[in-house]
């Protein structure tokens, strides 16, 4: 069995949100075209940052502090951001496009003020997790299909969890988006991503 993921296709991380991404919109229509392709032989699943508003990883919760610093946050680094993707917010619906009638489920990341979790699966600290991978293995899913944003952070993350964990993936490079705090971080993390045994295509490639 196989899950499509779709990583925070949430509206701070479009390029007019608070956090946005260049070019971030792109990624929607690619996931609706992968949808539409796969129905009724792939799980559609999606994840969403779900931040209280006090949130830690927020620069403006820590004073003196800017977005894009770097501080200690649930015992491990944590760049600062401008606040996103906060709880039943517009930002942190999902972009209006997504067919969202196919997602069969959403899960919620961020929910703890204390650590952030880019990954579908696990907070930073991999002290808790999501319940992503159980859901997953429950209905006998082994291979992954997952795209979003961003690149560099949350996607990378989540695809890194995923193999760890023992998924085959397959991470769709047109699918993606990245922050690039500094110029390459997001081919940089698609290599890594491939080191580590994701399976890098382009849409078309899987629409064939």
């Amino acid at each position: 069995m196989q899950a499509l993921l779709l990583i925070d296709l949430q509206n701070d991380f479009m390029p007019t949100g608070s956090l946005p991404v260049a070019d971030g919109d792109a990624v929607v229509p690619v996931a609706n075209r992968l949808m539409a392709a796969f129905s009724g032989e792939t799980i559609v699943v999606a994840t969403q940052d779900w931040h209280p508003a006090n949130h830690g990883s927020f620069a403006s919760q820590h004073d003196g502090k800017s977005p894009g610093e770097v501080i200690k946050l649930g015992g491990v680094d944590q760049v600062l951001w401008p606040d996103h993707c906060v709880q039943h917010s517009y930002g942190s619906r999902l972009h209006h496009e997504v067919e969202s009638r196919s997602i069969e489920r959403l899960f919620y990341k961020g929910t703890d003020v204390a650590i952030d979790s880019y990954s579908a699966f696990f907070d930073n600290g991999h002290k808790r997790a999501t319940g992503l991978a159980e859901w997953l293995m429950t209905r006998g899913v082994r291979d992954v299909v997952a795209l979003g944003l961003a690149t560099d952070f949350c996607v990378k993350f989540s695809v890194l969890d995923a193999l760890e964990l023992g998924f085959n993936v397959t991470l769709v490079a047109d699918g993606c988006r990245g922050v690039n705090l500094k110029a390459g971080d997001s081919e940089g993390a698609i290599a890594e991503m491939a080191k580590r045994g994701a399976r890098v295509l382009h849409s078309e490639e899987l629409l064939k």
